[in-house]
């Protein structure tokens, strides 16, 4: 079962995305596929793609980018470690004004944790 905030961050990403993909923009399905594309299997495997996704989205700050990636790497079975550790360089990277944006991670991933319990 999710959780209120693991549901509502799902729930809105997909409403928005459908709305974004229904306006038939060339270059908006493109991004879509761009993206889509990037994180599969390749000469680097996606558990080490999803990690470098979250990592440059924290030290980009992106919020809803943080959650999307901690949500895939928790989807493809990284352990906490792992992502703490891949945090932590993010961290190194982007400095104190990545703080903020980590405790955010920390919850988000708390809330993974306790879906399914």
């Amino acid at each position: 079962m999710k959780n209120n905030q693991t549901e509502e961050f799902n729930v809105y990403r997909e409403k928005m995305n459908k709305k974004m993909l229904a306006e038939n923009n060339k270059i908006i399905k493109r991004m879509f596929n761009l993206d889509t594309n990037a994180y599969m299997e390749g000469a680097l495997s996606k558990k080490t793609k999803e990690l470098l996704g979250l990592g440059n989205s924290l030290v980009l700050r992106c919020d809803d980018c943080v959650r999307y990636h901690l949500e895939e790497c928790y989807k493809l079975g990284l352990s906490k470690e792992e992502v703490v550790e891949g945090m932590s360089i993010s961290l190194l990277i982007g400095g104190t004004i990545v703080i903020p944006h980590l405790r955010r991670a920390f919850e988000y991933w708390e809330a993974l944790e306790g879906q399914n319990q």
